[in-house]
C-alpha cells in the first residue's frame, strides 16, 4: 500500500483531452480507446480504501493507471507477442551509452604502470582508510561580521595557537576559549573520525599533521580552528596495496576520460537557447503533452553540427520515473543548464563515435529489443492481462475490463505493487486515444465521501447516496 501512496503523491497531472468521438462523457472518469472508466466503477474500487485520502489526486492516479493497463491489455488482446510496439526507444539510451564506450575505449590510453614507491607515497599522502583522532579550538565569526571583526577573531585565534605551541595545555585552552559546545568541555576532543566525516578544509589540515602536531589556523564555514592531531591509525600498506592500486588507476582513468570529454564538448560549443528552462520544467509537469511538428523540432540546446530538440527531451523525460520529473520541476536554473549540457554532451559523443565507425551491431539492437519486449510481456502477465478469463464466446473487451479492475483492486488493497509502464505508456496513448474527465473525478470524490459518512452516521441519520451518473 505504501507504493500506491507514493504513486499518488508523485503522479503528474495528466492531459485532459477529447477522444475525438461523439460518445457521451457524463459519468465518465477516463476513456481509453473503446473502453470507459465510469464514476460507478471508480467509486466501487475506492469506497472501502479508507486508509487512502478521498481527494482528486488519488482518483487521478487511479484513472492514470487504469488507462495504461487498459491500453496494454487491448494491445495484448490484439497481439499476444506485442510485436507491433516499437521497443527501440526503450533501449536507445543503453545503445548510445555502449556506442560512447566503444569510442572511449579506443581513444583513451591510460598509463597503468605505477611503482611501489609511487604507490606508497600516494597512500601516505591520501590516507584513504585512516582513522584520525583530533582535538580543536573553534572561534566563530559574529553574524554579518565586518572585516575588522573578522580580523579581530583571527588575531585572537592566532594568539591562542601561539600559547599552545609555547607549551600550554591544549585541552585547558579549549575549555577556556573554544566555542564548540560539544567538544569544549572535553578539552576540544572530537573523538575518532574517518575521511569524509569532516568538512574538507578541516580534514585536509588534520591529514597533513603527525600525532602531537598543531595546525595553522584553518577556516571552515563554522569559523576558525586550531587543530591538534592526537592519533592516526591506518591499515598497513601491504595489507591494502592491491586495492589501493586499483583505486589509483581508476582515478587516472576517470581523469583521462574527463579531459577527453571536455575536449569534445569544447569543440561542440553547446549553447542553451532562450526559454529552454521554462520548456524543460513545463514538460516535466506534463510529459503527455502533444506537440506540433514545429514545437517538437525547437532546439533546447544547440551545438556545432546539431541540437537537442524539445522532442528529444520529451522522449527522455517520458522514460524517467515520476521522482525524476518532480525533481526537474523544482530544479534551479543552474541544475537545468547542467542537465541540458549533459544531453548535448551525450549527442556530441555519439556523433563522434558514429563518425569513427562505432555503433551497436544489428544483432545487439535485436537482442536488447527482444529483452525489452519480454520484460513488457512479463509486466502484462504480472498485471493479469495475458491469460484472460473469458466466458465461451465472450469478446475480448469485457475480459480486458475485468482483468484491469482486478489488478487495480489488488494494488489498492496492497496485494500487488504498482507496476508503472514508463515510456511505453506514452507510446500506447499515442496509438489509441485516451482522455480524462475532471467532472467525473469530482463526482467520485463526492460519492465516496457521502458513502463513507453514511456508514459512520448514527442510526436514524443515514444519508442517501445520490446516483452521480444520472443527469
Amino acid at each position: 500500500m505504501k507504493n500506491w501512496r507514493k504513486a499518488t503523491a508523485l503522479v503528474g497531472l495528466t492531459l485532459t483531452a477529447a477522444c475525438g468521438s461523439d460518445r457521451p462523457t457524463d459519468g465518465m472518469v477516463a476513456r481509453a480507446g473503446q473502453h470507459d472508466f465510469t464514476v460507478v466503477q471508480a467509486v466501487a474500487l475506492l469506497v472501502d480504501q479508507e486508509n487512502l485520502p478521498n481527494d482528486v489526486e488519488v482518483v487521478r492516479a487511479l484513472a492514470d493507471l487504469w488507462v495504461d493497463y487498459t491500453l496494454l491489455g487491448a494491445e495484448v488482446a490484439k497481439d499476444s507477442t506485442l510485436a507491433s510496439i516499437d521497443m527501440e526507444p526503450m533501449v536507445r539510451q543503453q545503445l548510445d551509452q555502449e556506442t560512447i564506450f566503444q569510442l572511449r575505449d579506443s581513444v583513451l590510453d591510460v598509463d597503468t604502470v605505477i611503482s611501489d614507491e609511487d604507490l606508497l607515497a600516494a597512500y601516505e599522502r591520501e590516507a584513504p582508510d585512516a582513522q584520525l583522532r583530533a582535538s580543536h579550538i573553534l572561534l566563530g565569526f559574529p553574524q554579518q561580521a565586518t572585516q575588522a571583526q573578522r580580523d579581530s577573531v583571527r588575531a585572537q585565534v592566532e594568539s591562542i595557537r601561539r600559547r599552545a605551541l609555547g607549551g600550554e595545555s591544549f585541552a585547558d585552552l579549549a575549555r577556556q576559549f573554544s566555542q564548540d559546545p560539544g567538544s569544549a568541555p572535553l578539552g576540544g576532543d572530537l573523538g575518532t573520525f574517518s575521511r569524509g566525516d569532516m568538512v574538507k578544509p578541516f580534514e585536509d589540515a588534520a591529514l597533513a599533521l603527525q600525532p602531537g602536531e598543531i595546525s595553522d589556523v584553518v577556516e571552515t564555514p563554522y569559523g576558525l580552528h586550531v587543530i591538534r592531531l592526537e592519533g592516526k591509525e591506518a591499515p598497513g600498506f601491504e595489507q591494502v596495496k592491491e586495492q589501493f592500486k586499483v583505486r589509483v588507476l581508476s582515478q587516472r582513468f576517470m581523469q583521462a576520460e574527463s579531459t577527453w570529454v571536455a575536449g569534445i564538448e569544447a569543440r561542440g560549443n553547446p549553447t542553451i537557447e532562450e526559454g529552454a528552462r521554462e520548456v524543460v520544467r513545463e514538460l516535466a509537469k506534463d510529459p503527455t503533452a502533444r506537440l506540433s511538428g514545429r514545437a517538437a523540432r525547437r532546439p533546447l540546446i544547440s551545438f556545432n553540427g546539431g541540437a537537442v530538440s524539445v522532442q528529444d527531451y520529451l522522449n527522455i523525460v517520458q522514460a524517467q520515473q515520476p521522482q525524476f520529473r518532480a525533481s526537474v520541476e523544482t530544479a534551479t536554473d543552474e541544475q537545468i543548464d547542467n542537465f541540458l549540457k549533459g544531453l548535448a554532451q551525450r549527442d556530441l559523443l555519439v556523433a563522434e563515435a558514429k563518425a569513427a565507425g562505432f555503433g551497436p551491431s544489428d544483432a545487439r539492437v535485436d537482442s536488447l529489443v527482444t529483452e525489452a519486449r519480454l520484460q513488457l510481456l512479463a509486466v502484462a502477465s504480472e498485471i493479469g492481462l495475458r491469460d484472460l478469463d473469458r466466458a465461451p464466446g465472450e469478446e475480448l473487451g469485457p475480459a480486458v475490463t475485468r482483468a484491469v479492475r482486478k489488478a487495480l483492486a489488488d494494488v489498492l488493497m496492497g496485494a500487488k505493487d504498482v507496476v508503472p509502464l514508463g515510456q511505453i505508456a506514452y507510446q500506447l496513448r499515442a496509438r489509441q486515444p485516451a482522455a480524462f474527465f475532471d467532472a467525473g473525478m469530482g463526482e467520485v470524490v463526492l460519492a465516496v465521501g457521502q458513502a463513507r459518512s453514511t456508514r459512520s452516521a448514527p442510526a436514524g441519520d443515514s444519508l442517501a447516496v445520490p446516483d452521480t451518473t444520472a443527469r
